[in-house]
């Protein structure tokens, strides 16, 4: 019989009641109270037969957990036996020693010759963690086991993975990376397959709803809970919006940074967003001394999948020209106002914060802008171009570069196009509703192309 560590007792509700599960768990329960309950496809992609070591990577609040457990009520669902499957929280294990006695016994309680599924969430909260499962796997204890890794850390779990050569399995994706909705998946969710699939050949009105999705969007980000919030509310809750924060802000310092630093470099981002800066001139604005020091931080929050840095383009080489600035970017626009909300409290954000940003054509286009490159950076290794003139998106695919660039106001001037002109392949996302052309080069609205990133339908 399958021993359940009592401390884990509320995140394996199956063992008692399989037939219950969605009821009696707790991310599971609080899912069903959603107006919008969304199913990523990288739940099919996640492994049911072939044993190995798998990890999930994702930034905070961006629903892993619930991934998981999701996951757990798909295998119970295909009749995988309730004993075969544990979940555990890296939150409350301190060390690999401890780490390494709960795998030994968990694993020694599961029915033998059968296959074991373990779940470990928030790996990178255990002290060397990579030192069990690296015993574990040396030891045949998971010859006969799928071991899903979870962690905020994206630094530390590619670093971690490096470490079990020959130990990962036989599987051909062992990696996977969740992130919040993107665009096309919150239009299908809020909208619908029908509407979904009438953007392949969009109507006026059609393009006119994708506007004001992308509108919302600007909002929520593709967090399911901010989506929620306003679906239920009509506004994102300050408590949601001090959640993440407060996450950002707990795991920086859990990392031995500075709670004051953190808050200079993140209101220096707000205040330079989406701008050309180098890591000297960004300490020359702060009380930090040294450059370092601001690179390590940037470092982290990139860990953590909260900012994004673009590099400008080496064309030649197709990568990141080391000697150019670089420009900053939080990797969601629910990011942006999260962490804006508490660098600069004010009386009810959404009303006085949130909307007002969106309302100033200057930060809303410098929103937009970002928008659409932390969307392509999903798919494709992304920079923007610095020669004579300025690209805002050079996305790099089959060993050719593409430049795009974002032109939100609604007048397209021929002197902002001085750079892109030169190149054939180049494209203007608009916040016109038709696709066209200007000055030879292919325009085409904004929403509807982030919306195709995903893939036609």
């Amino acid at each position: 019989m399958t021993i359940i560590d009592p401390r884990f007792s509320a995140h394996n509700t199956h063992i008692e009641s399989a037939a219950r599960f969605a009821e009696l768990d707790p991310q599971l329960r609080q899912l069903k109270k959603q107006r919008y309950i969304y199913e990523p496809d990288l739940l099919q992609q996640l492994p049911t037969k072939t044993p190995g070591i798998y990890t999930l990577g994702g930034g905070r609040q961006i629903g892993k957990t619930t991934l998981l457990k999701q996951w757990m009520a798909q295998l119970l669902a295909q009749k995988s036996p309730p004993e075969n499957i544990v979940f555990l929280s890296g939150e409350i294990i301190d060390d690999q020693h401890t780490l390494l006695h709960l795998l030994q016994t968990q694993l020694a309680s599961m029915p033998a010759n059968h296959l074991h599924y373990v779940l470990l969430d928030e790996v990178t909260y255990i002290r060397d963690w990579d030192k069990a499962i690296k015993y574990a796997a040396d030891a045949g204890w998971l010859e006969n086991t799928i071991l899903i890794l979870t962690g905020s850390d994206l630094v530390l779990m590619q670093e971690a993975r490096m470490r079990f050569p020959g130990r990962r399995g036989k599987a051909a994706q062992v990696n996977f990376h969740l992130y919040p909705l993107s665009f096309h998946e919150a239009v299908k969710l809020i909208r619908g397959e029908k509407f979904a699939a009438a953007l392949n050949q969009p109507t006026a009105q059609d393009i006119e709803i994708l506007f004001q999705e992308f509108n919302q969007y600007l909002l929520h980000g593709g967090y399911l809970t901010a989506i929620n919030d306003i679906a239920l509310h009509g506004h994102i809750l300050e408590s949601t919006l001090t959640t993440y924060s407060d996450w950002i802000r707990g795991d920086v310092l859990k990392r031995g940074k500075q709670e004051h630093y953190l808050r200079e470099i993140l209101g220096a981002i707000i205040k330079r967003y989406n701008s050309q800066i180098t890591w000297n001139a960004l300490a020359s604005d702060l009380s930090i001394d040294h450059p370092k020091t601001v690179a390590d931080y940037i470092a982290l929050l990139e860990s953590m999948d909260a900012v994004f840095v673009q590099a400008a383009l080496l064309e030649n080489k197709l990568t990141a020209a080391p000697k150019k600035a670089r420009k900053l970017m939080f990797t969601d626009p629910f990011i942006f106002h999260a962490i804006r909300a508490w660098i600069n409290p004010v009386k009810n954000p959404y009303e006085n914060q949130i909307k007002k940003a969106l309302a100033d054509s200057e930060l809303c286009s410098k929103l937009v802008e970002a928008c659409a490159t932390t969307l392509y950076r999903r798919f494709y290794p992304t920079y923007y171009i610095k020669a004579e003139g300025e690209v805002d998106i050079a996305y790099v695919d089959k060993n050719r570069f593409y430049p795009i660039e974002i032109k939100w106001p609604n007048q397209l001037r021929p002197q902002d196009l001085k750079q892109i002109r030169k190149y054939p392949n180049g494209k203007i996302l608009t916040k016109l509703s038709q696709s066209g052309s200007t000055e030879g080069i292919k325009t085409e609205p904004l929403p509807l192309a982030l919306f195709h990133l995903d893939g036609i339908g």
